[in-house]
Parts: C-alpha cells; structure tokens; sequence
C-alpha cells in the first residue's frame, strides 16, 4: 500500500529491541528460557530485593559489540550502564539498567533491499538493556497478571535515524536485522515469540520542508507484516489529520492488526521524564583492543555479503540470492547441492520450490530436512539426462523419496517404472496418436497451432504423465516433419 498524497513525505525511525539467546540474564545467574511457567524464572536480583547487587553478563557485551562491528558502528573503549526511572507494574525496581550516556555501539548502517535498489540505513546507536516483565490481561483473572520471567533478560536496542519513509522500507530494514542476529548467532530473530520488537516513531512534513512535524511511536507490534501495516495507516491518519486542520498529537499508540488500526495508548513522555543517572552498582567494563579483535574474527560472512557473492558466484538473481540467504543453512544447503550438480538455477529452483514448500508444510527448519543435499542433486541429475520430466520427479520421485529417504534415487525410479523404457514407449506414443488422428495430423501440418495442446494431452495420457513435455513436443513436431 502506499499513502497517494504526494504533497506530504513521512520520516521515520525504528527502535528495535533484540532478545540475546544467552544461558542466563544479563545482570544475575537466573535462567533464560522462553515458555516456562509464569514466575519460575525469577530470583532477589531481578525482582530488584533491596541489598542484591547485579553484575553483568560479559557474553551479552559480546553479543552487542558483534552487531555493532557487523553494521560498522565505533565500538566504545568502556561499557558503563544507567537508569531510567519509570513506575510501571511489569518493572519490579521501579527502574530498567539502560546505556543513555554511552552506547556500546555508536553509529554505523545497515543494506536494505527495496524494489531491487540498494540502501543504507544509517543508526543513531546499538545500546544495551534489560528487558521488563510481561502484562497479561486475562479477561478471565480479575486484573492483569504479571510473569516476571522475562524480567531482565539481555535485550539489545537498534535504534535508527529518521531516514526511513515508508512502511515498506521499515519491513525491509526489519527483515535484515532477523537475517543478520541469525548470522551472527546472537539472537533467534523470532517475533513471534518476542525476540524481536519494534517500535516505529513517524511524523510527516510537506515536500520541501525541512523541520520534522510531531511525532507518534507506534508500539506492541509482533510481526514484519504487522509493522508494514502500522506505518501505512498511521501515516494516512496524519496525513488525513492535517489535511483536515485537526492537531496531530505526540503520544504512544498501539496496533490492532485486526481492526488494521493504531489507537492511542498515552501522552510520550520526554527524555526528563525519565530521570537517567549513572547505575551506582555497575562498574564500568573495559574493552581492551585484544578482545575487540578476537570478537571480530567470530564474525562470519554476514547475509548482504553472502547474497552478493550468490549472485556473482552462481549467477543467480536478486530475488533468488536473498531467498537462498535468508538462513546460513539454507544457503549453506544449496551449496552442497550445487557443487553435487553444478546446476546453479536449477538447484535453486528445486530449493525454492519443492524443498521449502515441504519446509514450510511441516514448519521445520532447513536442518530437520530428511534429504540429503547430494540427493536433490541426483533427482536434477535424472531430469538434464532426460530420463525424468521435472513433473515426474517432483511430483512422483520427490514425495517417494521423503516417504523412504535411505532409498537409492535410482532404484527408487526404476522400482516405480518412472523411466523404464521411457524412450521407446515415447515414440511409440508419438505415433499411435498421429495415426489415430490423421485429419487432425493433416491441420497440424498445415499450422493449426490450436490443435497442438489436444496432441499433446493425447501423448502424455498414454505414457501415464512420464514423458517429458518438452522432449514429447519436439518428437511430435520432428515427426510430422519427416512424415
């Protein structure tokens, strides 16, 4: 969708928060773990007792410097934490352990792709955090219930600058920092599960304007589709709003992906409102240029870097790269098949369609797939020796194999009859249907193109769909020319 008033532009920056998968939570020993029972996961240290001292999980410092160094922001020399002060019912202290001061990572970009054009989202900061606990307004429960489980566990906030413009934009950038976490192993990317949040701040300016109008954060957004769609309304709602002399309102809204609308939540409170002061508790932690360097050789080839040397490599296109990237096993999956095959569009093309299809069928992970990649390489083998169709195999051979995937491709085939005497029962059937149509036979000759579907239809009836359509048209078509 897109907001057809051209008179007005939207600016928009996205704060986006990224659960680590680390063992424990990032200021005390408790376990973290997604789906246990409510409250199990909590200890004196996350529900903030007075006297307990927190102390910082170094693994979720590397975690945030990896992503800094993979979107090529300035690391800081020291880590140091503050908080922010606010009174809120999931927030057992009464205040979150932030970085407002100094931000781990300062800086840097990350590549979007949108309508097939390059660009570079520029960041303000990657700055690390702990995570609140969790409202649950069950209508059953008089009041909302509160699990503290998720209460301090290591979140990490990628925050933008307002150089986006569109809902469209915001699901790309989106849709990198999921392929990116994955990468670099820091995070499972999952929304779903709430691994990772977004929030979107928008505002819109007449074209040519160069002061920013007043903003709205829209929160509680739980999908990429999600906050594609937000965007969108919520620019028409301010664009409708001054079209219409009304004032737009510098508050918080939520989404109701149902309704497909935003509703007011609260006024937005300003920096002052939250009173950040240095964390007395918390020293600062010093990153030595030795350890800085051993974090950035853990760094693998990150998604934009792999999906270029796809398309350079393999000679694949835009679409097909950034598919086959989306998760190192996938492409890693398809490198095996294609040094199997040295097939490159056609490895592709099996990865992408029947492969992914049962992927997502069974909502399985490339990793849980029965096949082997040396197996999709002899199914794409059988189909350029032409002794399948690609129908047959993926239809017929594809399934067969999932059924029994220790079987022998080969001997599968044969127990099935898939190409046992393909060649010779093809001519036959060439000239069965020639013979038993010679008025029709006659038009084809004489270019009644139209009648060409009805041979083929024939021919393939009476090799039971074996045949490889292709193979089947060109013997039809040499035939009669040599008849």
């Amino acid at each position: 969708m897109k907001v057809h008033d051209t008179r007005f532009e939207a600016i928009i920056g996205l704060e986006v928060h990224v659960r680590l998968q680390l063992n424990t939570k990032i200021f005390s020993g408790d376990i973290n773990d997604y789906g246990i029972e409510p409250n199990t996961l909590i200890s004196e240290i996350s529900l903030g007792y007075p006297g307990t001292l927190p102390r910082v999980n170094k693994k979720a410092i590397e975690y945030a410097v990896k992503m800094g160094l993979a979107c090529h922001s300035q690391i800081a020399s020291e880590v140091s934490f503050d908080r922010k002060n606010y009174l809120y019912p999931d927030l057992p202290k009464g205040y979150q352990i932030t970085q407002d001061r100094i931000p781990v990572c300062n800086g840097g970009y990350i590549h979007i792709r949108k309508d097939d054009t390059d660009k570079q989202i520029v960041l303000n900061r990657i700055h690390l955090e702990e995570d609140a606990g969790k409202s649950i307004h069950d209508k059953s429960e008089d009041g909302t219930l509160i699990d503290f489980n998720r209460a301090g566990t290591a979140l990490i906030e990628i925050v933008t600058e307002p150089v986006l413009h569109s809902g469209d934009e915001a699901y790309a950038f989106l849709y990198e920092i999921r392929r990116l976490v994955r990468c670099l192993g820091i995070s499972d990317g999952n929304m779903e599960e709430g691994s990772l949040r977004c929030d979107a701040n928008i505002s819109i300016r007449r074209i040519g304007d160069t002061q920013l109008g007043r903003k709205v954060e829209i929160k509680n957004m739980n999908s990429l589709n999600n906050v594609r769609k937000a965007i969108v309304f919520e620019i028409k709602r301010q664009i409708d709003l001054k079209q219409n002399g009304k004032e737009i309102i510098s508050e918080t809204r939520t989404f109701n992906p149902v309704a497909g609308s935003t509703s007011a939540m609260r006024v937005k409170e300003t920096l002052t409102d939250y009173r950040y002061f240095p964390d007395p508790d918390l020293p600062p932690v010093l990153l030595t240029a030795e350890w800085l360097e051993g974090v950035r050789h853990k760094i693998p080839e990150l998604p934009f870097e792999k999906e270029q040397r796809f398309r350079k490599e393999y000679g694949l296109s835009v679409y097909d790269a950034s598919v086959l990237t989306s998760s190192d096993d996938l492409a890693t999956f398809f490198e095996s098949v294609a040094i199997e095959c040295r097939n490159y569009k056609s490895a592709a093309n099996w990865i992408m369609g029947p492969v992914l299809s049962v992927l997502n069928s069974k909502s399985i992970q490339i990793e849980e797939f029965d096949l082997a990649p040396k197996q999709i390489a002899g199914i794409i083998g059988f189909i350029e020796a032409g002794k399948l169709s690609y129908s047959v195999a993926s239809r017929k051979l594809f399934p067969a194999l999932l059924d029994t995937p220790e079987s022998d491709i080969a001997e599968l085939a044969e127990k099935m009859h898939l190409f046992s005497g393909q060649e010779e029962e093809l001519v036959k059937a060439v000239k069965e249907v020639i013979e038993e149509f010679p008025k029709e036979t006659e038009m084809l000759r004489n270019g009644k193109q139209k009648l060409l579907g009805m041979f083929m239809g024939k021919i393939m009836k009476k090799t039971k769909g074996l045949a490889d359509p292709n193979k089947a048209k060109q013997m039809l078509l040499d035939t009669l020319k040599n008849t």
